[in-house]
């Protein structure tokens, strides 16, 4: 329906509802109202927790963050797996993770250091999160072939940016996947400045989703503060790979607000004046203007949810600073299922020790 319909060569680009937060000529919302109002209050509760994660890094009480201010719209993509569906993220997923389901505490475990954050109930199907730019893909894309060999009806979403795309690892991925057939769907959040380089300068190319013809499959350029066609393309590109139609690459074109990290300075690579130019592009509110011109949300509405936003992300900081760490036993935790016998002399030896030198009390 849109793939193939928009082609990314000549830029063309799956806009559903407009800056203005009308449903542009021609579509559908293609969701239900209730629908994109419980997804709107999702984006609002992801952008309270990312403020407190940039806080809680300010105070010392978080490690590096990745924050996704101004990229809402697209981590909501998540929200549209099925069950069975594997999410493989990238650093700059905390929003996604949230939107599939993973505990905002685990999200925040993780960035405070504690392995544990990424240690999901059974049944949860996302991978932990990749600190390799560009490494995920691979392993979403071995995921997906062997979901393919064993006839299951089921997708594997990586998540990479702008700037993993110049990645060798990326071409290897998508190159296998187009031979394969591999139910892949890769998704590229063009932020346009990866760390702190332009688009214009990872690639010549008019668009990186024009790449797909390349690898044998179709490619879709999204825009991405637009949460009906992110909706719309995760749809169609998830449903095609269930169906054994092969990959898929989505390029949402985005923009980042915030810095690359919490040890980044984005001013020293962009001017105050593109940053402002780009506010009025907000998908927050694209969306609210959408769901008040349809009489779906107010101020009131606007307040409750961002203070219960607030009051989420303060219970779930709490969680996950009440489960202190045990590093004498984390460290040997969780690189294997089942630990191998000479990890476990390495255990059962470095606990003695440690017991020696706290005066006969292990510290586990």
């Amino acid at each position: 329906m849109y793939f193939g319909r928009f082609d990314p060569s000549k830029g063309e680009s799956l806009q559903i509802l407009d800056p203005q937060g009308r449903i542009v000529k021609g579509f559908e919302p293609g969701l239900p109202d209730a629908r994109i109002r419980e997804l709107y209050e999702r984006l609002c509760l992801m952008r309270q927790a990312d403020r407190a994660a940039m806080n809680l890094q300010r105070e010392g009480r978080l490690g590096t963050y990745a924050p996704v201010y101004g990229q809402e719209a697209c981590q909501a993509s998540s929200a549209f797996l099925e069950s069975s569906d594997w999410m493989v993220p990238s650093y700059r997923e905390s929003g996604a993770l949230f939107m599939r389901g993973v505990p905002l505490s685990s999200i925040y475990r993780y960035w405070m250091g504690d392995e544990r954050g990424m240690s999901f109930a059974e049944g949860t199907c996302v991978f932990p999160i990749q600190i390799v730019v560009g490494a995920q893909p691979l392993h979403a894309v071995g995921l997906a072939w062997a979901m393919k060999l064993q006839a299951e009806k089921a997708a594997a979403v990586a998540y990479f940016g702008d700037g993993a795309s110049s990645e060798g690892a990326v071409h290897e991925a998508m190159n296998f996947a187009g031979v394969f057939q591999t139910p892949t769907v890769f998704i590229c959040q063009n932020n346009q400045f990866a760390i702190s380089l332009p688009r214009r300068q990872q690639t010549a190319a008019a668009t990186i989703a024009q790449r797909a013809s390349s690898y044998g499959f179709p490619g879709l350029l999204v825009d991405g503060n637009d949460l009906l066609a992110v909706a719309a393309a995760m749809q169609e590109a998830l449903t095609d790979a269930r169906e054994g139609r092969g990959p898929r690459l989505i390029e949402m074109l985005t923009y980042r607000f915030g810095p690359h990290t919490t040890s980044d300075d984005p001013t020293k690579y962009r001017t105050d004046a593109e940053l402002e130019a780009h506010k009025p592009l907000d998908p927050l509110l694209r969306l609210r203007a959408y769901l008040q011109s349809k009489k779906l949300w107010n101020d009131t509405d606007e307040a409750r949810i961002m203070e219960k936003g607030l009051a989420e992300a303060d219970e779930a900081i709490h969680q996950a600073e009440a489960m202190a760490p045990a590093p004498v036993t984390d460290i040997f935790a969780y690189t294997y299922r089942r630990q191998p016998p000479y990890l476990k002399r390495q255990q059962e030896d470095f606990l003695a020790f440690s017991a020696s030198k706290s005066g006969g009390e292990s510290h586990g």
